[in-house]
């Protein structure tokens, strides 16, 4: 009887399990291989959840979903969150993803010298996330005004590889592996963007503070489940390769030198958690841009909530 009683308890938590987990994420870059890892290798299974994972290649959408309750979690940018959060709505980030910048600055190959930007299209994801700042950041310290080139949003990183190769944009913002192929094509890389932008938040882990204070729990499941996705990458080198390689379409040779960057450069945060100095960078960007009133005081308590990455501890 009693066996039977726990067979029939097993049978009732794997049912009530398979009800999905609704993830969106913005683009395939190589921040989202600790999730793909988590959800092929079983990790998120193990803590009751089965994800859905949809490429929304559109930050917006992603927190208007968030909002409407179409999607559970994000893994996207975050400047919007913030804005939302010290407007008195609901968005939150939950957790820390890249929270350093692993972008070059890709250009046509006929643009030899900063100076041929005058002009230029830049393809960045929206004209209200992080890309666009930083575009604007590198320009004006090349001496540039805003009037003397365009910012256009075309997508997420592979939508911007693809047309720079068709010449409908000119320069661009792309993180490894795909600056590696556009450098390889022929393209003009020069060089990281960290040379004007150093301390910058730029994925989290975002929810609606509605839907994420009456599923704690599965808040937390979910990042116990990705932090052992992070892990296994650390780990199992051939597991994250293949993951990788696949999920960026992108050779095994490239993920691998990805990979390595991405541990070299820090890109990832090791325990989820946010970086106040991450997240000040991105703060004070949105207030030098006006995106927050210019007397908006830091309060990292107001963007993040923490308490379902502190039950981890």
């Amino acid at each position: 009887m009693l066996r039977l009683l726990a067979l029939t308890l097993t049978l009732a938590a794997g049912s009530a399990a398979a009800e999905p987990l609704r993830i969106a994420i913005v683009s395939r870059t190589v921040f989202y291989v600790p999730l793909w890892i988590a959800q092929q290798q079983g990790h998120l299974k193990a803590e009751g959840i089965d994800a859905a994972i949809e490429v929304y290649n559109n930050a917006e959408k992603i927190n208007e979903d968030l909002r409407a309750g179409k999607i559970d979690i994000a893994v996207s940018t975050p400047e919007a969150v913030m804005i939302d959060a010290y407007k008195g709505g609901s968005l939150r980030i939950v957790g820390g993803n890249a929270e350093r910048l692993p972008h070059f600055i890709i250009a046509r190959p006929a643009i030899k010298d900063l100076k041929q930007l005058r002009g230029a299209r830049f393809g960045v994801l929206s004209l209200q996330e992080g890309s666009t700042y930083l575009v604007h950041r590198m320009m004006a310290a090349n001496g540039f005004k805003p009037a003397e080139y365009e910012v256009l949003a075309v997508g997420g990183a592979p939508t911007r590889w693809k047309l720079l190769q068709e010449g409908k944009i000119d320069a661009g913002l792309q993180p490894f592996p795909l600056s590696y192929e556009a450098e390889a094509a022929g393209f003009t890389n020069f060089g990281p963007i960290t040379q004007y932008v150093q301390d910058y938040l730029f994925t989290t882990v975002n929810a609606d503070s509605r839907w994420a204070g009456a599923n704690a729990d599965t808040v937390t499941a979910f990042l116990r489940g990705l932090r052992h996705g992070l892990d296994t990458m650390n780990r199992d080198r051939a597991t994250a390769v293949a993951t990788a390689a696949k999920e960026l379409n992108t050779t095994p040779a490239l993920a691998e030198r990805a990979l390595n960057d991405t541990a070299r450069l820090k890109i990832l945060s090791q325990d989820l958690s946010v970086s106040v100095s991450a997240l000040k960078g991105t703060f004070d960007t949105l207030v030098g841009v006006g995106l927050l009133p210019a007397d908006a005081r830091f309060a990292p308590d107001r963007m993040v909530d923490a308490r379902y990455l502190n039950k981890l501890q």
